[in-house]
């Protein structure tokens, strides 16, 4: 039975070159490009065969004494008229009458053939061989034009030659004699071997087409997969700036209130409890970070500032900020002084570093993650190499993609979420950075970065990185006075309450508003505004941004204003970065808003 079916599946599979079947899409659109070609030369066949049958017959006229010769040539004229003025395929046709055109054309063809097919009877007269040569030549010339004209359409290649050449083979058996008989055997050799021909080509032919359609089909499914993942992908970034925002409140307001408690209860045993809060607090925020600049990444809001930078400097900090982590693990992190300088943008590169450290950590279990810059020639290759667990051949150009993780189907968290490396894939064609991964399974992973090298600036200092560097806490810098208050405009109550006793807290007055009305109730102008915080986007779709504005240049146009937002919308973000109001992304650390307030008040002094 299994054979059975197996030879019954051979069967209806089209074999290569066959016509697909007319039922198919792909089969009526084959056909349609057969009938096209042979109604190409429609006109132009005709015309020819009109001019041919003229000196033909003046020939035949003179040559021969025959009274049918005459009738013959008018038979043809009529038949050619006729012909010329039928309806003819137009490319408007409709693709499912593409084999009503066929059956047209091979009708055509065939009353051709037959019309052809009675030279013969009448121009081989007995003994007269240059007569039958000329006619032999002529038809065997014609047969060649018909194979190279009507192979697209097979039965039409059949239905015209068939005729014709039948007509002489049978005309020179009709006479009889050797010559005759050696004329007729060669003429019916030379015809085998045109139809021959022709089915060969005719095969070409439908396996071009078809290849053609299939391409053309893989095209625009594969057009049509582009625009699918691409409105996914535009679905996605609303998703994630929606949920991004929407998260980023309530965790805003939770590191708010987490530093102020934190703050309160510096010194006292509770105060373990709140340091434990803020790290979690910092974590998640972390997390929402990378998703923030991915989007940012991608809304192409990013643009860097290239400059020299001593990476010696930029080693420093960030020995600093990963050696607990690496004391935490039981891990060596060396980070190895180089003295050498690069052209790029300095922030940017701190952060490729950091995620490309913060990764390696996370997957090495014993022995450690070294840093370390080497020159060569007009580059500088800067590596990060670590003694963990490695990545497959098969996973390393997976990893740069986002949510990604090699080893990680429970999706733990200490792990972070997969778009460190992906940030690194960004920023490395953003900055023309390129990234090499080599790896081996067990035996630890190193990620190349290439960048160009550049000349120290005369006069700059050498910042050399220490062997080992200590980490500790730091305390926290006072918030210096200001002359005045600070404005706060949040539509959220518990951001505004936990805001209020943060920068109470620092021993800043706050007043805080949800709107513009409410602020401007608040305002006078024997109560200076020395700050202006606002949100970017507040309820009722108002905009942050230009209320601030509009606030600052009625009560305060010397104080400085700061943005703070958990917005992750490309547009919304590429016209705060246009504006040139500084910005912070919720959920924003205690440490950060301070240093950003020191730095806004003291440009301000200054």
């Amino acid at each position: 039975m299994k054979r059975t079916d197996r030879q019954k599946d051979r069967q209806e599979a089209p074999q290569a070159g066959d016509d697909p079947p007319l039922h198919t899409e792909l089969g009526q659109r084959v056909l349609r490009e057969h009938v096209a070609a042979i109604y190409f030369n429609y006109s132009a066949t005709f015309i020819a065969r009109f001019a041919f049958i003229g000196v033909v017959g003046a020939f035949m006229l003179l040559q021969l004494d025959e009274p049918l010769v005459l009738p013959f040539l008018v038979l043809h004229v009529l038949l050619y008229l006729h012909l010329c003025f039928m309806p003819r395929w137009t490319p408007e046709a409709p693709l499912g009458q593409s084999a009503f055109w066929a059956r047209r054309i091979t009708f055509v063809a065939a009353m051709l053939g037959f019309a052809d097919g009675l030279a013969p009877w009448i121009f081989v007269p007995a003994g007269n061989l240059p007569a039958t040569a000329v006619l032999m030549v002529v038809m065997m010339g014609n047969c060649a034009r018909a194979v190279q004209s009507l192979r697209p359409v097979k039965a039409a290649l059949f239905g015209h030659t068939l005729p014709m050449m039948g007509g002489l083979i049978t005309a020179l058996l009709w006479e009889g004699g050797g010559t005759h008989l050696f004329l007729a055997a060669f003429a019916s050799v030379y015809l085998l071997m045109m139809l021959r021909v022709g089915v060969q080509e005719h095969r070409l032919l439908t396996e071009s087409l078809m290849l053609r359609f299939e391409k053309e089909s893989l095209a625009l499914r594969l057009g049509e997969q582009i625009a699918a993942t691409e409105r996914a992908s535009t679905e996605k970034s609303r998703f994630l700036a929606t949920a991004s925002h929407d998260l980023r409140q309530p965790l805003h307001a939770i590191a708010l209130f987490g530093a102020a408690l934190e703050n309160a209860l510096q010194g006292r045993p509770e105060g373990q409890n709140a340091q434990r809060l803020m790290l979690a607090v910092n974590a998640l925020g972390s997390s929402l970070d990378s998703m923030l600049d991915v989007s940012r990444l991608d809304a192409g809001v990013v643009t860097p500032e290239v400059q020299p930078v001593q990476l010696d400097a930029l080693f420093l900090p960030l020995n600093h900020m990963f050696s607990a982590q690496a004391e935490q693990r039981e891990l060596q992190l060396r980070v190895r002084a180089s003295r050498l300088w690069v052209r790029s943008d300095p922030q940017l590169l701190h952060r490729m570093l950091a995620n490309l450290i913060d990764n390696a950590l996370k997957y090495t279990a014993a022995g450690g993650v070294t840093v370390a810059a080497r020159a060569r020639g007009a580059q500088v290759w800067i590596e990060v190499r670590d003694t963990g667990m490695g990545i497959a051949q098969g996973q390393q150009e997976r990893v740069f993609e986002e949510f990604y993780q090699v080893g990680n189907p429970g999706r733990d968290r200490s792990r972070g979420l997969g778009i460190g490396l992906a940030i690194v894939k960004r920023l490395s064609r953003l900055l023309d950075h390129p990234v090499q991964l080599h790896s081996r399974l067990g035996r630890g992973t190193r990620f190349r970065l290439l960048l160009p090298a550049a000349e120290a600036p005369a006069g700059a200092p050498v910042v050399p990185v220490p062997a080992e560097i200590g980490w500790q806490r730091r305390a926290m810098p006072a918030m210096p006075p200001l002359a005045g208050q600070v404005l706060l405009v949040d539509d959220e109550v518990e951001i505004r309450q936990a805001m209020r006793e943060l920068l109470r807290a620092w021993g800043l007055e706050v007043c805080a508003a949800a709107n513009e009305v409410e602020a401007l109730e608040m305002l006078s102008p024997d109560r200076p505004i020395a700050l202006l915080i606002c949100d970017l986007r507040l309820a009722g779709g108002a905009d942050g941004l230009a209320l601030g504005q509009r606030l600052r240049q009625r009560f305060a146009p010397a104080a400085p204003l700061l943005l703070i937002t958990g917005e992750t919308a490309p547009e919304r973000l590429q016209r705060v970065r246009a504006s040139g109001v500084p910005v912070l992304f919720k959920p924003v650390e205690a440490g950060l808003l301070l240093r950003t307030l020191r730095e806004l008040t003291a440009t301000r002094r200054t």
